[in-house]
């Protein structure tokens, strides 16, 4: 079988579709893709100061090389790297290596802030004693860091890699655990209400599976060694992407049903939940919380202060 377009031999069948591309014709395809995606949803706007989540891995990357490669030379528009080093040997220090070479080569400014200085403890040395699920706590530290530090840092928007295989696994989730109005706050751009200490996300690769994430980032280049996060397996986000990748091998289009059928719900979700939570202050550090503190310092509190 040869490429659709220029009957030159497939390095990719796209997911959802009987379409196979060659290198070319894949690369121009993906690209195109994501520039639809920000610009149907208007995911940046004129005098953006964006700030892209990196880790090192392959999506976050992605995200940030595209970002990077469409509005370089608008002069209104500015792209900076953010990285979070959450302080897991063997895992984080790795990846934060290769990020800094791309960064190098890609003339782009990276940040980077870490569980130790900000918190005291690095993710390891916490888990030592945290015995319940280490994304629950990584996952709010890590949400924490990146609005303020992105607001530190001037930031208009904050984009991350979230591919369509997360989306659809946070849906799932979501419906699983009766989350409907956290749901409600997703899509290409989140949230509901604005406030100036949120930092509104926008999310490029939102209709791009996994698939054609790792297929770009191999073919332009990016692909270090990535490894799993350790911790991983033992999410429960790791259950559900086993169950939709096994419908999705079973049923193929599972994924993008669930993107598809979400996204129609959207407006309805958005909404129905416009009024429903106030936005407080966080007693103990200011930022923005729906309670009279935040997560991150009740984990501070709770766990972090009493690790020796």
């Amino acid at each position: 079988m040869s490429c659709k377009n220029c009957q030159i031999k497939p390095v990719i069948k796209l997911t959802n579709s009987e379409r196979s591309l060659c290198k070319n014709c894949f690369i121009k395809y993906f690209e195109k893709k994501v520039k639809k995606t920000i610009s149907d949803y208007e995911l940046v706007d004129k005098n953006d100061n964006i700030v892209v989540a990196v880790s090192g891995g392959k999506d976050s990357i992605t995200t940030l090389y595209l970002l990077n490669k469409i509005f370089s030379k608008r002069r209104d528009i500015k792209i900076i790297a953010l990285a979070i080093d959450e302080g897991i040997h063997g895992y984080r220090d790795e990846s934060l290596k290769h990020l800094k070479k791309f960064c190098k080569k890609y003339k782009i400014k990276l940040n980077i802030y870490s569980y130790k200085k900000e918190f005291g403890k690095t993710l390891d040395t916490i888990l030592k004693t945290y015995k319940k699920v280490p994304c629950s706590i990584c996952g709010v530290f890590r949400r924490y860091l990146l609005n303020k530090k992105s607001r530190e840092l001037g930031a208009t928007k904050l984009a991350t890699g979230h591919n369509l295989d997360d989306e659809a696994q946070s849906i799932i989730m979501n419906y699983f655990r009766n989350n409907i109005q956290v749901s409600a706050r997703s899509g290409p751009i989140t949230g509901i209400k604005r406030d100036k200490k949120f930092i509104k996300r926008i999310k490029p690769l939102y209709f791009i599976t996994e698939k054609e994430v790792t297929a770009y980032s191999f073919l332009m280049g990016f692909m270090d060694k990535f490894n799993e996060c350790p911790y991983n397996p033992d999410s429960y986000r790791g259950k559900v992407r086993d169950m939709i990748n096994d419908f999705e091998a079973k049923y193929p289009g599972t994924k993008h049903g669930i993107i598809t059928s979400f996204m129609e719900l959207l407006p309805v979700l958005k909404d129905k939940y416009k009024d429903a939570n106030e936005i407080k202050e966080c007693l103990s550090c200011g930022e923005p919380c729906s309670q009279d503190k935040c997560q991150a310092c009740y984990y501070l509190d709770s766990v972090v202060k009493i690790i020796k």
